[in-house]
């Protein structure tokens, strides 16, 4: 299932929307021809000898591994992780389909986590109206959750983008084969975990987990996973690191792109990186169908096997300063009234890490404190999973008091399906430090030192 964007959309028909290259995915007779050998373990379920609907969910996974020239089924580890956390009335027949493998008794092969809501009634401030509409938007909001739950889901404190988090616990280890769907954790897992996933559609990534396998294409591959783009990161300062995934995803849509010379910036990769990574990632995910990036000297593979990653052949993109200003000037003003004033603030789409909760509270009570100011002047809202809220909550009490007063809220929904909604582009002006949000919403992009700028003051920086 993908997403429609509002904004213009950088990849469109030209990506397969799996993560990797359209040029594998020709259909001349070479590639329809091929056809996936099965084990014979694999060949008994197509054939129905544990049962029918195990046998359709077979049938429906080789169909569409066939599709894409896979040669055979692998199995998968780990836990699953899936991008359906939202029930519109088009979804019925997927939840049909999840609540006809319950009854026949399956679930998936582990224990998974999900993406988030699309409300938080609770800590979102919504006019009634406003509630309404969504009940109208997700009417099979319910029905999902019961069907996800009966299938094996964790409960709804580990419902959240990034599921990977320490807190979520839900990364797999180096070399997992997986069938994820949300395009950042998928991102995110092959990228800096080292795990091999394609993106898969919604509903096609539970039907793999129920059935504990996946189609061998793509990502999942090792000649997959090779680079065709050499980004050579040459700014003198570090970059806004949503702006940097933004060119990136923009320019090799959706092939894999090995990234040098960022490496100064991290050091190593601990709590601090993560977050850069995840919001560099995201950027390519969305404004490109990027499935997987290397990072020199950072990310698994490539420290392990440096530029042998890069495929022969390969296309050099340099991105300087001024390239980076070019890319965030071209940002769209999107908002119905342009120089509104702003009505929300949005920050962690993805899901903030503990330490990113830790960076905006400091900051944000920092700059009032600094104004001699109370309350922030535009609602702001920190998402995150309910278990990194918790963890934050117990480590920094005070701080979590301070931003709370000041006027700041936790959420664990998602910003998208809020940012989305029928209407809301309209009668809101929503701010946010998030190329996705951004591309996906009428979302206004501000980088972090300009958004913090914004919370506090209430007001827009003239354009530049």
């Amino acid at each position: 299932m993908s997403m429609k964007t509002i904004g213009p959309d950088p990849h469109g028909a030209m990506s397969t929307g799996t993560g990797h290259s359209k040029e594998d995915t020709r259909h001349d007779d070479e590639v329809a021809n091929r056809k996936i050998t099965l084990t014979k373990e694999e060949q008994d379920i197509m054939d129905g000898k544990q049962g029918k609907v195990l046998a359709n969910l077979m049938k429906t996974v080789v169909i569409y591994g066939n599709a894409f020239g896979a040669d055979k089924l692998v199995k998968l580890g780990g836990n699953p992780h899936t991008v359906l956390m939202f029930g519109p009335g088009p979804l019925k027949p997927v939840i049909d389909i999840f609540n006809e493998c319950a009854d026949a008794g399956l679930k998936a092969y582990a224990p998974y986590t999900i993406d988030p809501r699309p409300n938080d009634f609770y800590n979102v401030e919504m006019e009634p109206e406003l509630q309404l509409e969504f009940g109208e938007a997700y009417p099979l909001q319910d029905a999902l959750e019961k069907a996800h739950l009966r299938l094996g889901a964790k409960d709804i404190n580990y419902w959240s983008c990034t599921c990977y988090w320490p807190e979520v616990g839900n990364a797999p280890a180096t070399g997992t084969y997986l069938a994820w769907s949300e395009s950042s954790a998928v991102n995110y897992a092959n990228s800096v975990l080292g795990a091999r996933s394609n993106r898969n559609s919604g509903g096609i990534e539970m039907m793999c987990n129920i059935l504990g396998r996946a189609p061998h294409f793509g990502l999942m591959t090792t000649e997959g996973r090779r680079a065709k783009w050499l980004i050579d990161v040459q700014t003198e300062v570090e970059p806004p690191w949503s702006v940097l995934g933004s060119a990136i995803g923009m320019k090799v849509i959706e092939d894999v792109p090995y990234i040098a010379g960022i490496d100064k910036f991290f050091g190593q990769v601990d709590e601090i990186s993560c977050g850069k990574l995840k919001d560099m990632g995201a950027a390519t995910a969305t404004n490109g169908a990027v499935g997987l990036y290397h990072v020199e000297g950072i990310t698994p593979e490539a420290v392990e096997q440096g530029r042998d990653l890069l495929d022969e052949g390969y296309q050099t993109y340099v991105i300087d300063d001024a390239e980076m200003e070019r890319v965030r000037k071209n940002y769209p003003n999107l908002w119905s009234k342009k120089d509104a004033r702003p009505t929300r603030a949005f920050v962690g789409c993805p899901h903030n890490s503990f330490h990113q909760l830790y960076d905006w509270s400091t900051k944000i009570t920092l700059a009032l404190k600094d104004r001699g100011q109370e309350k922030v002047s535009v609602p702001t809202y920190l998402f995150c999973s309910p278990l990194v809220r918790d963890h934050f909550e117990d480590q920094h009490p005070e701080l979590v008091r301070d931003v709370k007063r000041a006027g700041v809220k936790f959420t664990n929904m998602c910003a998208l399906m809020f940012a989305i909604m029928p209407g809301v582009g309209e009668t809101e002006f929503m701010v946010t430090n998030s190329n996705k949000a951004r591309e996906y919403s009428t979302s206004r992009f501000f980088k972090d030192d300009d958004l913090l700028e914004v919370i506090v003051s209430g007001e827009v920086p003239a354009e530049d």
